[in-house]
């Protein structure tokens, strides 16, 4: 009989900003970097760099794209938009068109190397091991946490 560890909390909160992340942080994993803002500038529209940016970097933080690629703490978005030289007025017309938030994140995999967890590049396995595994195996979980990140492997999106 499996025996779950993570709390429906920490369930809830996987994949996701649980508050703002600190300055170190910031700095860390929103800083946007010469290369990046080549590939950012490359948009047209401020809402387009704006909503490329966020995704770039939140990507980075979580190990995931959010469902709603603006769905994101205020210091963050004001930390991106201050780096992107635009303001934060625009950013619901990024969510207006589906093609362009997904053509953004396979740009943002293709460039960086992110492979999704299940894809047919590690063999198509099905997240759904992923899951049952972190609600299982505590040492199995982390230890595939930390070969993910290491190989640039986005994590399932939820659990």
């Amino acid at each position: 009989m499996p025996i779950e560890f993570l709390t429906e909390e920490q369930k809830n909160q996987y994949g996701c900003f649980n508050g703002e992340p600190n300055d170190t942080q910031l700095v860390r994993y929103f800083h946007i970097d010469d290369t990046a803002l080549t590939l950012i500038n490359k948009r047209r529209g401020d809402y387009n760099r704006l909503g490329f940016a966020l995704q770039l970097t939140t990507v980075r933080f979580l190990g995931t794209f959010l469902p709603d690629r603006t769905d994101v703490p205020i210091n963050v978005l004001n930390f991106i938009a201050q780096q992107v030289d635009t303001g934060t007025d625009n950013l619901k017309q990024y969510m207006s068109r589906k093609v362009t938030r997904y053509s953004h994140s396979t740009e943002i995999q293709s460039f960086y190397g992110y492979h999704e967890f299940n894809n047919a590049y590690w063999g198509g396995r099905p997240s759904g091991f992923f899951t049952t595994q972190v609600n299982t195996n505590t040492c199995f979980a982390m230890a595939l946490l930390c070969f993910n990140f290491h190989n640039n492997i986005e994590v399932p999106a939820s659990p």
